[in-house]
């Protein structure tokens, strides 16, 4: 006789179906941009040649686009991108909420999809692993509506009240939550356990169900174990009733759905045997009890371990939210009063003591002290912050007091930045999970169907009593198969790794840089400020022979018209002249020409320096100082030309030392099986030099800024994925043409917006850093996706029945409630292991 049935996926809330879009859905669009009749008609035909688009009608007094479309061939995302490539905007606004009552990756499914539906919505994703849903859409879109489509379909928004903060709200919901869950699984375990003691243990051991027949009738047994079942059923296990009704009634059928149907089909087949037993066929009278309840309860006990599972991935945005102060000390009038840190202003001067939490970001107005900035940007060292210094909020300052003047609060403080980048990398799918979610797409419906079959064949063919085997192979692949581990394996492992870069001081603006950082295979550096400190220094004059002038007057010369540049070799020059304390005049008819130098006039004379190819333009011949700007050159150093009155005077070297840690990091680079490739609009020869000296593989130089995405798209050309490392200013075009942007941050510099990856620190450590907790975390991914899937596969064929004509074993329910609960648990805790993620060691 085949053993007593088991149970399905966990559910852990409510969930509910959402219909398919209708055929016609409608959308409005906010179009930005539009001057004349002539532009609404052209957004109109772009959108009318949008393929599904049935009607597309724009009224340039509102600036909005109507349009009615067939959702199965087209999406809001798709005519958003219409308008865009017609010349204009869409105006789009953002909101992320949590939202309550999801399961398995079908309940994400159908909340997409009904926010996708919703008027006005850009595009919408849901991430189950943080409950949080992200939607974009048109501006002036009534956000209640959102809320309501989510709540059509069975979930629940979770929505902050009496004051409290978004956050308190999702963490009071989660409470709640995992207590009512802990409540029904205690329930449930203490009805099942006498039916588990009593029916099925005496299994396990030889006579003993002889001797319980002896002891107890069976048919009071049965009758004790109808009302105990029956609490089970319809006590903790309504949940899965209620959740997988509606989302079948909908036409999405769900975990709650299986394990609803299972557990039925158990609990009913009993009810029949137990009270009209010659309804069956003979020796098909089996109850199958203690399995229904047995199901439900391990059903409850792994979702009460994958709840607390949860609660650990977002443990790192917690701790960054628990960095904040919650007062601050403010100094007005020479009086000192301590206030809640929300009512702090920008232009607030605060005093922060020895060994207390820097409440603001502000800069230093006095004192002198060490601040620990290792939360924020990942360096152990504490950094000195004397007046004029930038201090961050939720670092600790160490040693002296200091005086700071206020310049953020609330949303625009760095750590509010870092914490919301975070929440948005996490919230976002790396390309490896579309995958995952077109099979969870069918999964369910493919299940029911098997399951369908698999009764029919044993009832067909089976051994006797063939309805038996027939429920109990049915029933177990319906337990069994669970979309719960697959909708789980990718947002976890993003999750917990996009926390762990933050604690490194690495932030991942889009979860997709997780993956696309691990699979580049060249990394492009800008020279100055990413290989450099970024601070070059004035080193050697050549005057040429002709000059007329002493050094001290060229630099008089020089400089003057240097400091009106903001170019980082300019600032060289000038501290050079100041450092000699040469007084410098006033230049006029300044300018710049980007990448090639500067000119003006000092005193009545025409100053222009710049590179060999600024004095080639204004025709004159390096030729008499090539020889000393070579070797400079060859030395590593930047040379410059001056020329005087369109003769050429000088040429001088600037020289930016190399970062401490950059030439073990390249070798780290390289020992990663990377290719490194330098891509500087420096001289040709200082360009060769350095990379020589760093060992770096490839050279493009006297590269303007306005070509560095070219050159980036030259490398991408030879079939090669390229990270492009900058410093997030100059290099915009270059970060935003990579595969994947790297910029090195300031540490109080966060929002760079071209980058897809924010490197707190300013050396390339971090970028080792980076890439190897990128493939870690891709390899857990992986780890997770090929558990969630080699799962179905292998136990699906085994619940239906595929061991029994050679083995004689059919599986039982009970054993697949508890193998499926397994599933979504090893996926948690394996994502979990990325917490103790140690970054590889690079020797300096």
């Amino acid at each position: 006789m085949p053993a007593a049935l088991a149970s399905d996926p966990l559910p852990v809330a409510s969930g509910d179906g959402v219909s398919p879009p209708d055929v016609q859905s409608r959308a409005t669009l906010g179009v930005e941009g539009m001057t004349c009749a002539a532009c609404s008609t052209r957004v109109e035909k772009a959108l009318q040649a949008v393929p599904g688009v049935h009607e597309a009608t724009v009224n340039l007094a509102t600036e909005r686009a109507t349009v009615r479309f067939d959702a199965a061939e087209t999406t809001p995302l798709a005519l958003a991108e219409a308008v865009q490539r017609a010349g204009y905007d869409v105006r789009t606004e953002e909101v992320s909420f949590a939202v309550s009552g999801m399961t398995c990756a079908a309940c994400v499914g159908r909340v997409e999809k009904a926010l996708q539906g919703a008027d006005g919505v850009v595009e919408a994703s849901v991430n189950l692993a943080t409950e949080r849903a992200r939607v974009r859409y048109a501006a002036g879109t009534d956000v209640e509506a959102l809320y309501e489509a989510v709540r059509r379909t069975g979930y629940d928004v979770v929505e902050a009240t009496d004051g409290a903060t978004a956050e308190d709200a999702e963490r009071e919901a989660r409470e709640l939550d995992r207590g009512r869950l802990r409540r029904r699984l205690l329930w449930a375990a203490g009805l099942s356990l006498p039916l588990f003691l009593v029916e099925m243990v005496p299994m396990a051991i030889p006579g003993g169900m002889a001797w319980v027949d002896g002891l107890v009738p069976m048919q009071t047994r049965w009758l004790v174990a109808f009302g105990l079942a029956t609490a089970v059923q319809f006590g903790p296990g309504w949940r899965f009733y209620r959740a997988g009704w509606a989302a079948a009634r909908h036409g999405s059928p769900d975990m709650n759905t299986l394990v609803a149907l299972g557990t039925t089909a158990a609990y009913g087949y009993s009810v029949i045997a137990t009270f009209l037993p010659g309804v069956l066929p003979a020796g098909a009278v089996h109850v199958y009890y203690e399995a229904s309840a047995t199901i439900i309860t391990l059903i409850l006990l792994g979702k009460w371990f994958e709840a607390r599972a949860k609660g650990q991935t977002s443990d790192a945005v917690r701790a960054l939210l628990g960095l904040r102060a919650e007062t601050a000390r403010v100094v007005q009038g020479g009086v000192e009063t301590e206030v809640p840190i929300e009512d702090v202003a920008v232009g607030d001067v605060v005093r922060i003591r020895p060994g207390e939490k820097v409440p603001v970001d502000g800069v230093v107005t006095e004192g002198t002290s060490y601040v620990d900035e290792s939360m924020v940007t990942g360096e152990p060292v504490p950094v000195e912050k004397t007046e004029g210094g930038a201090v961050v909020g939720g670092t600790v300052n160490q040693a002296g007091a200091l005086l700071v003047e206020t310049t953020h609060v609330g949303a625009d403080t760095v750590l509010a930045q870092i914490v919301q980048l975070v929440e948005e990398a996490q919230a976002s799918r790396p390309a490896i999970q579309a995958l995952a979610d077109r099979v969870v797409a069918v999964f369910v419906p493919i299940v029911l169907v098997v399951a369908a079959v698999v009764f029919g064949v044993w009832l067909a063919v089976g051994p006797s009593p063939a309805l038996t085997y027939a429920l109990v192979a049915a029933v177990s692949v319906l337990i069994i198969a669970c979309p719960c581990a697959m909708g789980l394996a990718t947002p976890v492992s993003v999750m917990v790794g996009t926390g762990k870069a933050a604690e490194l001081g690495v932030l991942f603006r889009k979860g997709e840089a997780l993956q696309t950082l691990s699979e580049a295979d060249v990394v492009a550096l800008d020279k100055t400020g990413t290989l450099t400190e970024g601070r070059p220094t004035l080193t050697d004059v050549a005057l040429a022979p002709e000059a007329g002038l002493s050094e001290s007057d060229l630099l008089r010369l020089v400089a003057a018209v240097e400091v009106s540049s903001e170019h980082p070799v300019a600032d060289a020059i000038v501290r050079a002249a100041d450092e000699r304390e040469i007084d410098l005049p006033t230049a006029s008819d300044f300018e710049a020409v980007p990448g090639f130098g500067v000119r003006g006039v000092v005193e009545g004379r025409r100053v222009e320096v710049g590179a060999d190819r600024f004095m080639e333009r204004i025709g004159l011949d390096v030729g008499p100082l090539s020889d000393a700007a070579g070797a400079l050159a060859a030395e590593g150093k930047t040379p410059l030309y001056a020329a005087v009155d369109g003769e050429l005077v000088a040429a001088l070297a600037v020289a930016d030392p190399v970062k401490a840690t950059t030439p073990a990091a390249i070798e780290a680079l390289h020992r990663a099986g990377l290719r490194v490739a330098m891509i500087t609009g420096d001289n040709r020869a200082t360009a060769q030099a350095i990379a020589r000296r760093l060992g770096i593989d490839e050279v493009l130089a006297e590269v303007l800024p306005a070509d560095k995405a070219q050159a980036v798209r030259d490398v991408q050309g030879e079939g090669r994925r390229v990270a492009f490392v900058g410093d997030g200013i100059n290099d915009a075009p270059a970060l935003a043409q990579a595969d994947v942007g790297v910029a090195i941050g300031t540490g109080t510099d966060v929002a760079i917006e071209a980058a897809d990856v924010v490197l707190m620190r300013g050396d390339l450590t971090a970028l080792v850093e980076a890439r190897a907790l990128s493939a870690a975390t891709l390899r857990n991914v992986k780890q997770n996706l090929f558990w969630a899937f080699a799962y179905n596969v292998v136990l699906i064929p085994v619940a239906a029945g595929a061991l029994y004509p050679v083995f004689g074993v059919l599986l039982s329910p009970v054993l697949g409630a508890a193998a499926m609960g397994l599933s979504s648990v090893f996926v948690l805790t394996n994502a979990l292991r990325l917490r103790r993620f140690t970054p590889p060691r690079v020797a300096g």
